[in-house]
């Protein structure tokens, strides 16, 4: 039997990655705060080329109400290659998988045959997910060897509190297939998970459980160091915890995990939100050393003194901004490390090319609790949010993010609103950003609804995985 027709957008390495044809077209998940309008997939020119560069060229709704569509993913990345020489059942990047934080239901939307009119195909209900896997509130998704693994922050229904973990989903069906965990050890909060595929290796990490989050952060909570401030360390093929590594509990939220694309390596970094301590965020490196994971900090950003009067509450008494680093991105050539400040409104790009090392290239702001610094095509404008979810192209030269981090904390920090706004940075091969001037998609493009997560055609530097060096 003739194997199937690999797609041409599986690359057996990085380097196969960043010299494939650039993005023309970024998908980013817009929703209703106010649960009034539809949630939406938006398709966003990326090519410098056309006549409709910068804007939005494509929308779907979805069925419903209030879900707030926050992480998404592909079906299906370069991660299948580590069946190559098996039937792949024709496998490709084609559907991708959008679930709703707020219902639990993962809606299906297919990219082809007009990347610019994905259409829903199919949405698979709360109920499966929670009968079949025993979880709820789905956030983030990676497509895995075997199947789309799925982070949930909630157990099932009527004990939506949890332990949070992971359901495996078929990645041509898109059923719910089962919970991945055979034996889930300590681990009760949960948020990202991603692998050393090659390792066998699974890290987890944590944020806190459905009732800790959305109504906004806690006060009490995370004064009380009660958020998720571990990484957890798993057998990727058997679905049993081996490891947990405690950051410390003033180190509260351990979020985004960031591995290493070289499948040979054995390190990454994840992103803590902030420090009970002095109101820092922090950047972890994880490493083996030999049978044990540690982890150590490798980046410290201190909060920014600042006059209590153009604070939201929740900042009055500190006087002072939080960076609140609430995403971070690692280029394909592990060269370049983007860390989110939603706080100070900062964007900061560190070289990492020695990991225990960072060092810091360059930094640019929009946005920000209290700068409100504005965009360059808008320079009478002050922009709410900040720099949030980021993504970066698999050649490593452009550098997307969007400004909402969760409906809820959106309202918290920035009680005036955050609108909604998606910027793209240019990033030199040697280091350094530039904001593009002529790329800045905000406002009533956006219908009224907020932006959150960006995915790029043909796949990103936090959506796939390498089998080859």
């Amino acid at each position: 039997m003739a194997h199937p027709t690999i797609d041409s957008t599986f690359y057996r390495t990085a380097a196969d990655a960043a010299a494939a044809p650039a993005e023309q077209l970024a998908y980013v998940v817009a929703f209703d705060r106010a649960a009034q309008k539809h949630d939406a997939m938006t398709v966003i020119d990326v090519d410098p080329t056309s006549d409709g560069y910068g804007r939005v060229v494509g929308w779907t709704d979805v069925p419903g109400y209030g879900g707030e569509l926050h992480h998404f993913g592909w079906n299906a990345c370069s991660s299948a290659l580590k069946h190559e020489g098996h039937d792949m059942q024709g496998l490709e990047r084609r559907y991708l998988l959008v679930p709703g934080l707020r219902t639990s239901d993962i809606h299906v939307f297919d990219t082809q045959p007009d990347p610019r009119d994905p259409t829903l195909i199919k949405t698979i209900a709360a109920k499966s997910l929670s009968q079949i896997a025993g979880y709820s509130r789905p956030h983030t998704l990676h497509c895995g060897p075997d199947g789309v693994f799925l982070t949930c922050l909630g157990g099932p229904e009527g004990n939506d509190d949890g332990p949070g973990g992971i359901a495996l989903l078929d990645h041509a069906t898109f059923d719910v297939l089962r919970a991945w965990e055979t034996d889930r050890g300590p681990q009760h909060f949960h948020y990202d998970a991603w692998w050393h595929l090659n390792q066998n290796v699974l890290i987890s990490s944590e944020w806190g459980s459905p009732s800790m989050i959305e109504n906004g952060i806690v006060p009490e909570l995370l004064l009380g160091q009660k958020y998720g401030h571990s990484i957890h360390f798993w057998d990727l093929a058997k679905g049993v915890h081996v490891q947990r590594v405690d950051l410390g509990a003033q180190h509260q939220m351990a979020l985004e995990v960031r591995p290493s694309h070289d499948p040979e390596a054995t390190w990454g970094f994840v992103g803590v939100v902030i420090s009970t301590e002095d109101l820092s965020g922090s950047v972890w490196r994880w490493f083996r050393d030999e049978h044990q994971w540690r982890a150590e900090k490798v980046i410290t950003i201190p909060a920014e003194p600042a006059d209590p009067d153009l604070l939201p509450p929740a900042l009055k008494p500190f006087a002072a901004v939080p960076p609140l680093i609430t995403d971070i991105d690692l280029s394909v050539d592990d060269r370049f490390l983007y860390v989110s400040c939603w706080g100070t409104g900062e964007m900061k790009q560190f070289d990492v090319s020695d990991p225990a090392n960072p060092k810091q290239l360059a930094s640019v702001r929009l946005g920000g609790i209290v700068d409100r610094a504005p965009h360059p095509a808008m320079p009478d404008m002050p922009l709410a949010g900040g720099p949030q979810m980021v993504e970066v192209s698999r050649d490593g030269k452009r550098v997307y993010f969007t400004n909402s981090l969760y409906g809820a904390w959106d309202d918290q920090f920035y009680p005036d609103g955050v609108g909604a706004w998606m910027a793209k940075l240019d990033a030199d091969p040697g280091g350094g950003l530039s904001i593009d001037e002529n790329f800045f998609p905000h406002g009533e493009e956006f219908r009224g609804l907020r932006v959150h997560q960006i995915r790029l055609q043909g796949g990103d530097a936090s959506s796939d995985s390498y089998c080859y060096s």
